[in-house]
């Protein structure tokens, strides 16, 4: 059954992110044909076409590789004013080929490649023609769907799941449980080893179960007392009271001093540390559950956007980081960037998980496919081409040259041409691709698993 449930939410996984890919496309797709562009083509996916049909001026397919998709607008690329050609017999505008140097004739090809079916009728529905604005709206209208579509998803796994919380029950606290080594910052979450050295709780006898009275003289009233008194006692030594089966004991250590979060309810990607002491333990708490509306889906959103942000920009670092783990140079790191393979095994992991109830493994789906659409939407408003940001960051570009000229009466620059920055693009591209086969090798090669 386990198998068969983990095969299950793995196609599922790759069905969601490929719906979620169509609705993307539809969102420039959309607007583009509202604003009287003429669109060509729609298709999920790349390489291969496996199925597609035509209605009316559209063909709409899918394409072998599950990995993408994209829309054809037709006039993406405006011809160059000192390339402009004759029309062919059949109408095709013929556009003169430049081999002045390598970056040149790259442009040129592609301008080439753009206006071979574009015909005397579509000029006034080409996409380079649209005001500024109208080009914002069809550019960010594909990763906004993907925003949306996490927006909903994350809001009916709040609302419905609701958010479970554990609260530490209130007055002494009491052991839950206990690290059982010194663990670095950068180490946590791996199998103690021989070697390292026990924490302060171990050390000093502490077990499951054992009531806090006091540490140093002071009584512990709650788990928030008790941190703030272990934290601020750094590598001081520690004098702590419990109650055993009824009996109180007096034990000793020394905490410790390690790096941990300033903040110990600062969940973002990349928080604030700082040296405190440490101790080693958790204390018993219960499950506390609300359920949230769409301002708390909003909020859970914007930390999870300022945690992708964070990400992005390290990007290219973690992906060599995965890139050694493959080689077996390093271990793979627990916060690496996945594919869309790594995503499937994950949910696939979620899906066979014996310690899940059937709504914690649905809310963990859901919350799965909603965060990769929004990582996805703020991904893809990155300002670079070939992505939708960089188109984007032409057409504002277009618009503040324009309105410049208009406040200071000078003559209309004319249209945002994305065609001069096609080298850019391409080497975009190619590192995209690069660190996308990294990632799809990696997820099969030296996979990250679901954490108990």
């Amino acid at each position: 059954m386990s198998y068969l449930l983990y095969t299950l939410a793995v196609i599922g996984f790759i069905l969601a992110i490929l719906v979620s890919i169509g609705l993307h496309e539809l969102g420039h797709m959309i607007p583009a044909k509202a604003f009287g562009g003429k669109v060509t083509q729609y298709f999920i996916g790349f390489g291969p076409t496996v199925w597609s049909k035509q209605v009316g001026e559209t063909e709409y397919g899918l394409k072998a590789i599950p990995l993408g998709g994209y829309v054809k607008i037709v006039g993406m690329l405006p011809p160059g004013a000192d390339q402009l050609g004759e029309r062919t017999d059949d109408g095709a505008l013929k556009i003169r080929k430049s081999n002045t140097g390598m970056f040149t004739q790259l442009i040129s090809d592609a301008r080439s490649a753009e206006w071979e079916l574009i015909r005397p009728e579509d000029e006034p529905r080409l996409f380079y023609k649209m005001s500024w604005w109208k080009k914002v709206i069809v550019m960010a209208g594909g990763p906004t769907v993907n925003i949306a579509i996490a927006f909903f998803v994350l809001w009916g796994v709040f609302g419905i799941y609701g958010v479970h919380e554990n609260v530490v029950d209130k007055g002494h606290p009491v052991v839950s449980s206990l690290q059982e080594c010194l663990l670095t910052w950068e180490d946590q979450g791996r199998e103690c080893r021989a070697s390292d050295k026990p924490t302060p709780a171990a050390d000093a006898g502490l077990k499951p179960g054992d009531e806090l009275i006091s540490f140093n003289g002071t009584e512990l009233t709650s788990w928030a007392v008790a941190q703030e008194l272990i934290r601020d006692n750094m590598d001081g030594d520690a004098t702590i009271v419990i109650e055993r089966d009824g009996e109180q004991m007096t034990l000793h250590t020394q905490t410790v001093v390690q790096e941990r979060v300033k903040d110990v309810d600062d969940t973002s990607a990349n928080p604030e540390t700082a040296k405190v002491g440490f101790f080693g333990m958790s204390p018993e708490s219960h499950v506390v559950t609300t359920k949230e509306g769409p301002v708390y889906a909003l909020k859970e959103m914007g930390v999870m956007a300022e945690n992708a942000v964070h990400s992005l920009l390290r990007l290219p670092v973690k992906v060599w980081h995965v890139a050694l783990a493959i080689v077996g140079v390093e271990e793979r790191s627990a916060d690496s960037p996945v594919s869309i393979v790594g995503g499937g095994r994950i949910a696939g992991e979620i899906a066979a998980h014996e310690g899940l109830d059937v709504g914690e493994k649905v809310a963990s789906f859901a919350f799965l496919v909603g965060g990769f659409n929004l990582f996805i939407g703020i991904f893809n408003f990155v300002p670079l081409l070939p992505l939708d940001g960089g188109h984007i960051a032409t057409a504002l570009w277009e618009g503040i040259r324009r309105a410049f000229a208009k406040v200071f009466r000078r003559p209309d620059p004319g249209h945002a041409d994305p065609a001069k920055l096609l080298p850019v693009a391409y080497v975009v591209a190619s590192a995209l691709l690069v660190m996308g086969v990294v990632l799809i090798v990696a997820d099969l090669v030296v996979p990250l698993h679901l954490q108990a």
